[in-house]
């Protein structure tokens, strides 16, 4: 299933793409429910199919069927007329596509989680997850821009892939993981070099955290789409230039590492975001440097999920 925040006639809501158009789940389970003879079939949906991304993490092992319902629903209700259809299917291009999850708990990074980013950092393969993080402001959904700003000179691309919690939990095994997964979307680790590396002490939070320095999207795709993690390919374009290129197989730390190892340290909740590191290739380590500058367009690209695309501008333009 490929799950989706969007926007639709000023309201920002929870759906499934499906055939080229986007699912409204909630709306969809209260018309469902309404042809049920449910009496409170608007207030039953909002507490059982929220039409939030976060809530209905929250409630995963009850909502998660109740999407599969609505999507049979929503197919066999194409043939029932179009105010029926209409209440709860958009095709696609006329909704706003927004991050998969807007309001987070966390959002967890690792890094230097790839051998050949490691080396062409000059630094050493870390024997344990390096862990950081970023503020929930900094999210951004596809095609919103990536701002650069005033302060910094030296702003670089990360292409990774990224995992969200449906099940929350401490001390979970490597074996028993996955079960906490929800699944996978883009995640581009926006990072100020100059703010990251170059200031006394290194300053990787400031770095990595301005506003519009975490870009996700375009869908969160469930586990039973993506059954493996680490067979993906994963590109960066800038401006129509290749600039990285790998495939998850090389991550150094596997989605059951990471979440066995930060939940041994915190607790794992529904809705956190864990961005699992970039391949090599990355803009500061290249000869000569190439930073993101005004007017490029970053296009990260993830096997089975699909293409994040953000533009570049200078804030205030």
């Amino acid at each position: 299933m490929r799950l989706v925040t969007f926007d639709f006639q000023g309201r920002t809501r929870l759906g499934a793409e499906q055939d080229g158009q986007v699912v409204d789940l909630n709306r969809g389970y209260a018309l469902l429910l309404a042809t049920r003879g449910e009496a409170d079939f608007q207030g039953r949906a909002d507490r059982e199919l929220p039409a939030d991304m976060r809530g209905f993490l929250d409630l995963w092992d009850h909502s998660l069927p109740l999407a599969k319902e609505v999507l049979a629903f929503a197919r066999s209700a194409r043939s029932a007329g179009p105010p029926l259809v209409q209440a709860m299917i958009q095709p696609l291009p006329t909704v706003r596509l927004r991050a998969p999850i807007l309001n987070p708990r966390k959002i967890i990074c690792l890094g230097l989680n790839y051998r050949d980013h490691a080396q062409e950092t000059k630094a050493e393969i870390p024997t344990d997850p390096i862990l950081f993080s970023k503020y929930p402001t900094a999210i951004i959904g596809p095609g919103d821009s990536i701002l650069l700003p005033a302060v910094s000179k030296e702003v670089d691309y990360e292409a990774e892939l990224a995992f969200i919690i449906a099940r929350p939990g401490r001390h979970i095994s490597k074996a028993q993981a996955l079960d906490h997964v929800a699944g996978y979307t883009v995640f581009h680790d926006v990072s100020a070099r100059d703010y990251q590396i170059r200031k006394p002490g290194g300053q990787w939070m400031s770095g990595k955290t301005f506003d519009t320095f975490a870009p996700m999207g375009p869908a969160l795709v469930t586990q039973e789409d993506i059954p493996d993690p680490h067979i993906l390919d994963i590109t960066c374009t800038v401006s129509g230039e290749v600039l990285q290129s790998s495939n998850t197989k090389h991550l150094i730390f596997t989605v059951p590492d990471i979440v066995a190892y930060c939940s041994h340290i915190f607790t794992l909740e529904p809705g956190d975001v864990v961005a699992t590191g970039t391949p090599g290739g990355v803009g500061f380590a290249r000869k000569p440097p190439r930073f993101l500058r005004d007017g490029d367009v970053a296009v990260i690209e993830i096997q089975g999920i699909g293409a994040l695309r953000n533009p570049v501008r200078h804030e205030g333009r």
